[in-house]
């Protein structure tokens, strides 16, 4: 089979099942699969596929049929221009994230600020932070083992020296810690009730549902920060636009003030 009959046949096997990027997503999977770039394959519609090459492709088409996410697929997404890797256990990480990671580096944070990746997951928040900022320490914080397994494995293929830390938010961080810290803090903020893409049905829902209202582990967290003696100076949050009202007022409560709002995307200080 050659590459161009290939590639008609996915296309039409993904868009029978509503896949909007059937296209795209064959093209990624034909990439990783041949080791060659789409403008190569475009140019060269003829080149033959080996039995093994079709075997494969197959397989992973036949997943994405039932709407799984490609980068659980691939094993692989980018993140902030760098590849991380992902598996079912992490939630894959979003573009709006990296807004969080454009705020932080607008703070000019001291090299003594610690910054604490709550809920880390794949580490692609902590791990980018490193790299972004080399000169501050960096914790990765996360209630699940598979988890920090996963984000172990990135901070070494990226060689990011980060602490990785199994926690319940920051309730296993010392004082020295968290004092003068900033938090980043991309928790489950989907409110229970809200219908998530097929796609999304795919992650692990521990990583996305936050509650009625979304808010649920943000109020936990905010809990955990009245009982230490040194408070984080910043919080950095991503939560859905229509919860930041409400996340703002929580915050208020607690001694923080909303400084920037940009998408998803919260900036508290300490006041």
């Amino acid at each position: 089979m050659t590459v161009q009959d290939w590639l008609a046949i996915s296309m039409v096997q993904l868009s029978e099942v509503g896949i909007s990027t059937a296209r795209l997503d064959s093209l990624v999977l034909l990439e990783d699969c041949l080791g060659k770039n789409r403008a190569h394959l475009l140019a060269h519609p003829e080149i033959e596929l080996t039995v093994e090459q079709t075997a494969l492709l197959a397989e992973q088409i036949s997943r994405r049929a039932t709407h799984a996410p490609l980068a659980y697929i691939r094993g692989k997404t980018e993140f902030y221009s760098r590849e991380f890797t992902v598996n079912e256990n992490v939630l894959e990480p979003r573009p709006e994230s990296e807004t969080m990671i454009d705020a932080l580096k607008t703070l000019r944070l001291p090299a003594s600020a610690t910054i604490i990746d709550v809920g880390t997951g794949s580490g692609a928040l902590a791990i980018t932070a490193k790299l972004e900022l080399p000169q501050n320490h960096v914790i990765g914080v996360d209630i699940d083992p598979d988890c920090l397994k996963v984000a172990q494995d990135n901070a070494q293929n990226l060689h990011a020296d980060i602490k990785l830390m199994l926690s319940d938010l920051i309730g296993s961080l010392t004082v020295q810690e968290t004092s003068g810290s900033v938090l980043l803090c991309n928790l489950p903020y989907v409110p229970d009730s809200f219908q998530i893409n097929t796609a999304a049905l795919h992650e692990p829902k521990l990583a996305i549902f936050g509650g009625p209202d979304g808010l649920d582990l943000f109020r936990k967290l905010f809990r955990h920060i009245d009982g230490v003696s040194a408070k984080p100076t910043y919080i950095l949050s991503e939560a859905m636009p229509t919860s930041h009202e409400t996340l703002t007022a929580i915050a208020r409560k607690h001694g923080y003030t909303q400084i920037k709002s940009e998408d998803f995307i919260q900036v508290f200080a300490f006041s």
